[in-house]
């Protein structure tokens, strides 16, 4: 979800998710799917990617949604932050892997919110 919706807000920039705790070539869930058709975006395609740490070494920057990502993460990129800490809001997002509809809309939201906000910051840097 966090993919589909910086690239809304970043057209043009080279954006792409990987998780840590997952394996390559998952489907979105039902879940994810469906609360991100109600905003247009179609994850039907969508393919889960396990981080690796040539991709982490070759990344600009690395938003994950927890600090527990982000630990995982940072001893190979230091420029790696959570989406709460980018957005100087400190939230953590949760996942909401086998959740309820309304945890993945929670979600979905929150990350709408920060990313807009992490967005125009990357605009006002990028200037």
């Amino acid at each position: 979800m966090a993919e589909r919706i910086f690239k809304e807000f970043l057209p043009g920039h080279n954006i792409s998710s990987a998780g840590v705790r997952t394996v390559d070539g998952l489907f979105a869930s039902e879940n994810a799917v469906s609360v991100m058709e109600e905003k247009g975006h179609d994850l039907s395609n969508h393919r889960s990617r396990q981080i690796t740490e040539e991709m982490a070494k070759g990344s600009d920057l690395i938003l994950c949604m927890t600090k527990g990502h982000k630990e995982y993460i940072l001893p190979v990129n230091e420029n790696t932050f959570t989406i709460g800490e980018y957005a100087e809001t400190f939230e953590e997002i949760a996942d909401p892997f086998a959740g309820s509809i309304e945890e993945y809309r929670r979600c979905r939201d929150q990350l709408y919110r920060l990313l807009e906000i992490v967005a125009e910051k990357i605009k006002n840097e990028n200037r």
